[in-house]
């Protein structure tokens, strides 16, 4: 596939030039997602043209692929039969996403075209809460009987493949509770008369309709699944998470933990398509919130004016001590905050956690100390020719010592006691860090610098 710079430049030329027969040639031949995200780049009136030149099938993929203000101007201009054609056409799961995100008015359009079963269908799975595992499941899928042969049940994934979403797997249910899985591929294997109960598995890893969309997308990546079966309460078959939704959820949820690691909004808009008034709007809240969390520092460092009006030369330092103690308290959170994201971190293991964090502190800042103390000798102090005596280059280093383990015990820390509250431990990454560190780093300098120096 060709760059999509060069290929949304080529659309906009055919377009120009009224060539619609090789226009709908070069369509044909392109990925679904290649076509949406150059779709997405060219005005409304090119983009219409071109997406009705794509066949009823492509079309449908190229819809789910689109942003939802280009979906919502498509929609403007269908007719209410080609809105039943995009609905029928839709898997109910992406059907579900697209109400969400249009408006009150399209959506009350979209389901005027919907027939009565589908409505009912989606009404249910848009009851879930947002981030659940029903939210994101799909109702189409394929179930076999256990007492079925072979032949029976690739006749019926023959028949149920042309409206389910995936036919590899297989659920194996009985009164819609699930008791197995089989794939294609064993029943391609197995004797045409051998029934399905004699070569499914029975041990099934599934997930609630109420269970975490973050936990379950974690499992195709720790099971290798394509799907995932998603059951009630009872313990009944309701739907199936595909691959393609558990990627999707794991790019949102690591787009919004980066967002929330450097004090912005989450949006769900792409950075060129954004307005600078709802980036505005994204990033003050979080600068005015730190600008006042960062007033502690002032007030600390003006509660100890006088120490420093005695010993001048221990100013210079602040800046090196608070930016190592930030960059220490973030390394500690980024990695327990990746920890756990992966699940390999739970509450359960913050002793662990804190003892091997203090572990690395102190090498760190033993090599950190021994260098910055061979610093202030050779540099500040003959090069420069700064007034900074052996004790208060001591007091530098103890105080980095101590800067670097408060700064990776809390950096560890203060992410898990953040998930065991029920808040997101993205939030507790580097900005609130480094404003609790700064504010320590500077009372521990201070008290240091008071017990050895008698000011």
């Amino acid at each position: 596939m060709e760059d999509i710079r060069e290929f949304r430049e080529h659309i906009e030329e055919l377009i120009e030039r009224k060539s619609f027969f090789e226009l709908k040639k070069l369509l044909g031949n392109a990925e679904a997602a290649d076509i949406a995200e150059a779709l997405n780049e060219i005005s409304r009136e090119e983009y219409t043209v071109a997406y009705r030149l794509l066949p009823k099938e492509l079309a449908s993929d190229v819809f789910v692929e689109m942003e939802p203000e280009a979906k919502e101007h498509l929609i403007a201009t269908f007719s209410d039969r080609e809105i039943r054609a995009v609905i029928e056409e839709l898997y109910t799961d992406d059907a579900a996403d697209l109400l969400e995100e249009m408006p009150a008015n399209v959506v009350r359009r979209l389901l005027a075209n919907t027939p009565a079963e589908t409505r009912n269908v989606l009404n249910e799975l848009l009851q879930y809460p947002e981030n659940s595992a029903g939210s994101i499941m799909t109702t189409e899928y394929v179930t076999l009987k256990r007492d079925m042969t072979a032949d029976e049940a690739i006749e019926q994934i023959r028949s149920d493949a042309v409206d389910s979403e995936t036919v590899y797997t297989c659920y194996v249910a009985e009164n819609r509770r699930l008791v197995g899985v089989i794939s294609v591929r064993e029943l391609l294997l197995m004797q045409k008369n051998m029934k399905v109960g004699e070569a499914m598995t029975e041990h099934v890893v599934s997930v609630f309709t109420g269970d975490d969309r973050e936990a379950a997308a974690a499992l195709f990546g720790r099971y290798g699944f394509i799907a995932l079966p998603v059951v009630d309460a009872e313990h009944r078959l309701v739907g199936i998470i595909t691959v393609d939704d558990a990627m999707e959820v794991i790019q949102e949820e690591t787009e919004e933990d980066f967002a929330k690691m450097a004090a912005i909004t989450p949006s769900d808009k792409p950075y060129l398509r954004t307005s600078a008034m709802r980036i505005w709007r994204s990033r003050i809240p979080w600068l005015l919130l730190l600008m006042v969390s960062a007033t502690f520092t002032g007030m600390i460092i003006a509660g100890f004016e006088n120490a420093l009006a005695a010993q001048v030369v221990l100013t210079s330092f602040i800046p090196m001590l608070m930016d190592t103690g930030g960059n220490s308290g973030s390394q500690a959170s980024v990695t327990v905050i990746r920890g756990i994201s992966l699940g390999e971190i739970s509450f359960r293991d913050l002793p662990r956690v804190v003892w091997k964090e203090f572990q690395v502190s102190i090498l760190c800042g033993v090599t950190l100390a021994a260098a910055t103390f061979v610093k202030i000798l050779l540099v500040d102090r003959l090069l420069m020719h700064a007034d900074v005596t052996v004790l208060i280059a001591a007091v530098v280093c103890v105080t980095l010592c101590f800067t670097v383990l408060c700064a990776k015990i809390i950096g560890c820390t203060l992410p898990m006691i953040a998930k065991k509250l029920g808040f997101d431990p993205a939030v507790m990454a580097s900005p609130f860090i480094t404003t609790i560190v700064d504010a320590v780093s500077l009372l521990v300098y201070f008290g240091i610098a008071r017990a050895l120096l008698g000011i």
